[in-house]
């Protein structure tokens, strides 16, 4: 077991500012070599389509097929998944998905639109895009709750078509990931991965079609080439390692703060977990349950790795502060374990996804609370919000002058365009101002 060495700060040490951010700090620059190989696959995906992703699939999931055919996943396959996983994964499956599926109905944006007194028309028409593509992680673990979770706020938004990839290295296929397209609506799925899977779903090939935007979580090489085709299409966002903030006031269980500590721990050894506390026999108390449970865990040596090297147990006087410090994270996930946690939410502003009391592991929230579990890290909550029904929407201004309306504000236009010294647009707007006054 890697030894386990837990960073105790205190909020109230003058150097906790500098700790802090020492603690935060996560190198998401692309290593060259990476840069270089995921552009030369991206190239190459534009300019041979099929023919190139079948090699890049051969080469790197050791996956060789004579035709992309052989690449996709019919309907039928997708049923029989979800008729063979046992009763109780597809149960699961389903109550999740109903959960997401209910609560980002909610989300839903539509159309609107009023007019003025002189019977001009504004408003803005709300559309869902055309075709989405859905990165689905495979090999080592599958993520059929990805696959949920991605999938059907696009439904709910009214995309034309979702297509999803999953590598499927060696051709091994999971059928709770395929049983979880068939629940949420996909409809269509390549055994595609890697910058290749991203290139093909950007720029289209003679079998997998061009989408509009592509999400979901990858790789370095993954992340790497969704940045580069950014532009192409539109995408979620560029995810860094999972995180955990939990305020706890002392009066929660040792062993569960340890546990959802953990379960973000185990993501891997980048992930980060910190617990943030004003009492310091409670930190103390944790600690104790930290080192008593992380033997007993499967991925123990990546839990211990993880809180080694980005995880923390901070000391603060008050909820307060706990707020405060909270806030300067801006955690993908924080748990507020508090035995007021309606009141102490007020204080939070930057954060992904906020659990609320003792009885809410994050992990409901990675699974079947209903909430998006794709969020914002890295501190990009500040600005960032849960992938959601409205990132499968778009949003289009709708301008109607009447004759009056295009007289009146002709006038304003003008003055502003020549103030630009933009005379077309000026002369544009005063043809509609001459012909009311010849009216």
């Amino acid at each position: 077991m890697t030894d386990l060495t837990i960073t105790r700060l205190s909020a109230s040490d003058a150097g906790f500012d500098d700790a802090l951010s020492r603690l935060l700090a996560w190198d998401d620059s692309v290593d060259h070599q990476v840069n270089e190989s995921v552009r030369h696959i991206l190239r190459e995906v534009k300019l041979r389509g099929d023919e190139a992703v079948m090699e890049f699939t051969a080469k790197f999931d050791q996956l060789e097929v004579a035709s992309m055919a052989e690449l996709e996943i019919s309907a039928a396959r997708l049923e029989q998944a979800l008729d063979a996983i046992p009763s109780e994964q597809r149960d699961a499956l389903e109550a999740a998905a109903d959960r997401i599926r209910d609560y980002h109905q909610r989300q839903k944006q539509d159309s609107w639109q009023y007019q003025d007194a002189d019977g001009t028309v504004l408003g803005q028409r709300v559309t869902p895009l055309d075709r989405v593509g859905l990165y689905v992680p495979g090999g080592k673990a599958a993520y059929p709750s990805s696959v949920l979770m991605n999938a059907l706020p696009a439904k709910v938004a009214g995309v034309g078509e979702v297509i999803m990839v999953v590598p499927t290295p060696a051709g091994v296929v999971n059928d709770m990931v395929l049983a979880a397209a068939a629940i949420a609506g996909v409809d269509r799925v390549f055994t595609l991965g890697g910058a290749q899977a991203v290139g093909a779903l950007a720029y289209g090939t003679e079998t997998v079609p061009a989408v509009d935007k592509i999400v979901g979580p990858g790789n370095i090489f993954v992340a790497t080439a969704k940045r580069e085709v950014f532009g192409t299409v539109g995408i979620d966002m560029i995810a860094g390692p999972s995180e955990i903030l939990v305020i706890c006031d002392g009066n929660t269980d040792p062993d569960w703060i340890a546990m959802d500590l953990f379960s973000q721990a185990e993501h891997d050894e980048q992930a980060q977990s910190i617990l943030v506390s004003p009492d310091a026999a409670f930190l103390d108390a944790v600690e104790d349950s930290i080192r008593k449970l992380v033997p007993t865990m499967e991925r123990g040596e990546i839990i211990a790795r993880s809180l080694s090297d980005r995880g923390a147990l901070i000391q603060v006087k008050d909820l307060d502060e706990a707020a405060a410090v909270s806030n300067r994270i801006a955690p993908e996930h924080l748990e507020l374990s508090v035995e007021n946690p309606e009141q102490l939410v007020e204080r939070i502003r930057h954060a992904g996804a906020i659990f609320m009391g003792r009885y809410t592991a994050e992990a409901l929230g990675d699974y079947c609370a209903g909430p998006n579990h794709v969020l914002p890290t890295s501190g990009t909550a500040r600005f960032s919000s849960p992938l959601g029904v409205y990132d499968f929407q778009k949003r289009s201004s709708l301008i109607g002058f009447s004759a009056a309306g295009a007289a009146r504000m002709g006038q304003v236009a003008s003055v502003l365009a020549r103030g630009e010294g933009l005379t077309a647009h000026a002369r544009s707007a005063e043809y509609r101002v001459d012909m009311n006054r010849d009216q």
